[in-house]
């Protein structure tokens, strides 16, 4: 038997809202000040600019991160993560296995141009 979901919305008041791009990351350091081990990484999203992103994506190692193509939400509030500001959130899901919020990246499975949108 499928699990309930949450309440139907209106796309028009919710997903048409976010401005989802395609980024690619180009520069992934270990975040020393963030409450649990996450990546600080630098983000290129072309016309919209270069963001920071501090996100637990630490069971990949930094090589896999870096130059990857992801998904990131570019019109939500900035939040402070330990020292650093999070200007952008790169959107993944749970990874298998790995304790509560550790995630993978969810990225485009073609060479998708930078600062594309969602849709």
């Amino acid at each position: 038997m499928a699990k309930d979901t949450k309440p139907i919305v209106e796309m028009k008041d919710t997903f048409d809202r976010l401005d989802i791009r395609v980024g690619r990351v180009i520069e992934v350091e270990m975040e020393a000040t963030a409450p649990k081990p996450s990546y600080r990484m630098k983000v290129d999203f072309g016309k919209f600019g270069v963001r920071t992103s501090i996100g637990r994506f630490t069971k990949h190692t930094r090589e896999e991160i870096l130059n990857r193509l992801v998904l990131g939400v570019l019109n939500f509030e900035p939040r402070q993560i330990g020292d650093v500001l999070s200007e952008v959130l790169i959107l993944g899901v749970q990874f298998p296995k790995a304790d509560s919020g550790e995630a993978t990246p969810i990225s485009p499975s073609a060479d998708a141009k930078i600062g594309s949108k969602l849709f």
